[in-house]
């Protein structure tokens, strides 16, 4: 994890970074309209109605189980999208997928709550359709192997109280363990409370720390397969400018991205398998 580009301001992206984003095709919803839209006197349209979140439904326990790829048959591969301590980036990943409909899953701490929060209305709908799922990273990224029991509880529940707060779902039964450090002990405490399944990877950007974008591109070539769960960051700006190549990649390939409920035949209404 490293510091990230973290100069985004809570009611939007600064004019710098907006300039740099509408040249990649990403600022389609950064800044409100100005000038030369709707007729003067004409209604306003209704805004497109938010398909109901279900209720929050109760802790299930049960048996931890670790998970770190899917089936390699058929053409789903789940992206999944850690951390957030770059503004600009938690901005092009969320405007990434309203522009092409992509399904991804983020997992955010909630340290990062200014970064992500500025987006919760535009995220909305699409959590509610099912094309964004929100998983448990912990509230602060701590090593939770080296944390006591209540410690590993408290940074699960303040997590998931916050993503519930801001995006109306539970995280449960997912949860990733921040570097891919769990043990049974850890597994069991999250278990026990609910998050069921750790997640880890089997595919990688490699973009916990600054990449150029030549490398990132191989990474992606190298894992975006069927299968696989790959692992990505909005912590650095590299990403910001290969969208599209990773979309025109996935396309190539025949590829169906998928959250982890459509991977493994979870939901949210009941936050269990």
């Amino acid at each position: 994890m490293g510091s990230g580009c973290r100069d985004g301001s809570r009611r939007g992206l600064p004019r710098r970074a907006f300039v740099g984003l509408l040249g990649l095709g990403l600022a389609a919803c950064s800044a409100p309209e100005t000038g030369g839209g709707q007729a003067a006197g004409a209604p306003t349209p209704a805004a497109p109605a938010v398909p109901a979140l279900p209720p929050i439904p109760a802790a299930v326990p049960g048996r931890s189980t670790t998970v770190s790829s899917g089936s390699a048959d058929g053409s789903r591969v789940a992206l999944t999208v850690d951390d957030g301590t770059c503004a600009d980036c938690v901005a092009g990943y969320v405007e990434f997928a309203r522009r092409t409909g992509t399904h991804l899953t983020f997992s955010p701490n909630g340290t990062y709550a200014r970064e992500w929060e500025p987006h919760a209305a535009v995220l909305a709908p699409l959590v509610a359709a099912g094309q964004v799922q929100v998983m448990n990273h912990t509230f602060t990224h701590p090593k939770l192997t080296t944390l006591a029991d209540g410690d590993v509880r408290a940074e699960l529940a303040r997590n998931e109280d916050w993503v519930q707060r801001v995006f109306g779902i539970t995280t449960r039964p997912y949860y990733r363990p921040p570097y891919g450090l769990h043990d049974a002990r850890v597994d069991g405490i999250a278990a026990d409370a609910g998050w069921t399944r750790s997640v880890l990877w089997n595919g990688s950007y490699s973009d916990s720390t600054t990449i150029t974008p030549e490398f990132l591109m191989s990474q992606a070539e190298k894992y975006l397969t069927p299968g696989r769960i790959v692992l990505g960051h909005a912590n650095h700006p590299t990403v910001l400018g290969l969208f599209d190549q990773i979309t025109d990649l996935i396309r190539q390939r025949g590829l169906t991205p998928v959250t982890l409920d459509e991977m493994f035949g979870t939901s949210r209404a009941t936050g269990t398998a």
